[in-house]
């Protein structure tokens, strides 16, 4: 994304500074959402703060993207739930079949032995302890084996588009500092790579979302941030992310009086290469001025044994900042 040389219109009340111009202004959130709103545009966790009505359920849902999503303990959750259920209810319709439907050793009575047929039968396990014998159990039987077949397939296929999907886990500092920076001050935050694979080729996005008054109107201006660095090629240990605010920056002469009164909020957005995959994976999250410290800095998160001349990152301290004096 470039920024254009155009400048916002200047009033009395906020100064003049390099913004977004149309249609890249509103970074697809839209007009209405730029300008209306005063909630955050993105949740600390990258969801986005937007809510979709009007398509009705079945339209809107994907099923297999959710599947995807959803936590392991959630997803192994629903195939049990499933499992158990589909076995339910074959096992009743079994026993409407009729009394004479399946011979054999009945553990729990009827239904028992309808239940765990139901499931030699899903699993293509044929014990041949228990039996159909009429031709709707006979029915039966087939609809379940070729249900069972189309569950295993589409399982294990979720399965492994799970476990081949890289997911990113960058860790964020809580807070963003307004911290001191080679004689002046600069707006920062850190990042941390929690999973033991590689990223490389990391570049970050930096995106100030600030209220503007237009024509007795407030309208969200997006403002491009320029970072001390936007790329790095390795990414081992953590990364300090800094826009120094000096003569240009959107954040000159800001106060945090005025980042709370324009609805300050940065949006960050992260781009990566996984190595062991070699896909692209994306990260985001955002700081509002209320998740914004005036006056500190982050404390080290390294440890160094001299000896054995080994670096550590201690990621649980990536949150942990002091108090420094603002220039």
């Amino acid at each position: 994304m470039t920024v254009p040389d155009a400048k916002q219109p200047a009033t009395a009340e906020y100064p003049s500074s390099p913004w977004i111009a149309p249609p890249e202004r509103d970074l697809g959130f839209g007009s209405v959402v730029a300008s209306e709103t005063r909630k955050r545009l993105l949740n600390r966790d990258g969801s986005f703060n937007v809510r979709r009505e009007g398509t009705g359920f079945w339209h809107s849902l994907s099923l297999y993207h959710w599947l995807l999503h959803i936590s392991w303990p959630r997803f192994f959750s629903l195939v049990v739930a499933t499992y158990v259920s589909v076995n339910v209810l074959f096992a009743g319709a079994f026993l409407l079949a009729g009394a004479d439907a399946l011979n054999g050793p009945a553990p729990g009575g009827r239904f028992g032995r309808a239940f765990f047929f139901s499931i030699e039968t899903f699993g293509t396990i044929g014990y041949g302890n228990i039996a159909p014998q009429t031709f709707a159990a006979h029915v039966l039987m087939t609809l379940e084996a070729f249900s069972g077949l189309l569950s295993i397939a589409l399982i294990t296929g979720i399965l492994f588009a799970r476990f081949s999907r890289p997911v990113p886990r960058i860790a964020f500092s809580d807070r963003a500092l307004i911290a001191p920076y080679r004689g002046g001050k600069a707006l920062m935050f850190r990042i941390a790579n929690e999973r033991s694979s590689q990223l490389v080729d990391v570049e970050a996005r930096v995106v100030l979302a600030l209220f503007d008054q237009v024509d007795g109107h407030a309208t969200r201006r997006f403002n491009v941030l320029s970072l001390e660095r936007n790329r790095v090629a390795l990414f081992p240990l953590s990364w300090t992310i800094v826009h120094p605010i000096e003569d240009g920056s959107p954040l000159n002469g800001l106060s945090e009086g005025d980042f709370a009164q324009r609805g300050a909020e940065f949006l960050v957005l992260l781009t990566a290469s996984d190595e062991t995959f070699m896909q692209t994976v994306h990260a985001r999250s955002s700081y509002r001025y209320d998740e914004i410290v005036w006056g500190a800095r982050f404390s080290d998160i390294f440890e160094q044994d001299r000896e054995a001349h080994d670096l550590t990152v201690d990621v649980s301290r990536i949150h942990a900042y002091e108090r420094a004096a603002l220039p």
